[in-house]
C-alpha cells in the first residue's frame, strides 16, 4: 500500500510532511499536487489512502481540508512490519 514499484509518492508524501512548513500547517491536495507536479484528483487520492490507513490525519481549517502526519501510527505500522506482519 504504501510502496509500489514504480510509485513511491505515498512514502515522498510523508517525508515531506515531516519537514517544519508542512509538518506546522498542514498540507491541502492543493499543496500536495503543486509540490510533487501532480494532478490534483491524483494526489487527493493518495492523501485519502494515507488518510484511510490512519497515516494521516485530515483537519478542516478556513474552508479546506488540510493533512497532518499522525507519527504515533507511523510507528505502530512500522513495529508490525518489522515483527513481519
Amino acid at each position: 500500500m504504501l510502496r509500489t514499484p514504480t510509485d513511491l509518492t505515498r512514502l515522498r508524501i510523508l517525508a515531506w510532511l515531516r519537514e517544519p512548513g508542512p509538518a506546522a500547517g498542514g498540507v491541502t491536495a492543493d499543496a500536495v499536487a503543486e509540490h510533487f507536479a501532480l494532478p490534483r484528483p491524483v494526489a487527493a487520492t493518495h492523501l485519502r489512502l494515507l488518510e484511510a490507513t490512519g497515516m494521516l490525519r485530515g483537519s478542516r481549517s478556513g474552508g479546506g481540508l488540510r493533512y497532518h502526519r499522525d507519527d504515533m501510527r507511523i510507528a505502530e505500522v512500522a513495529r508490525m512490519f518489522e515483527k513481519g506482519w
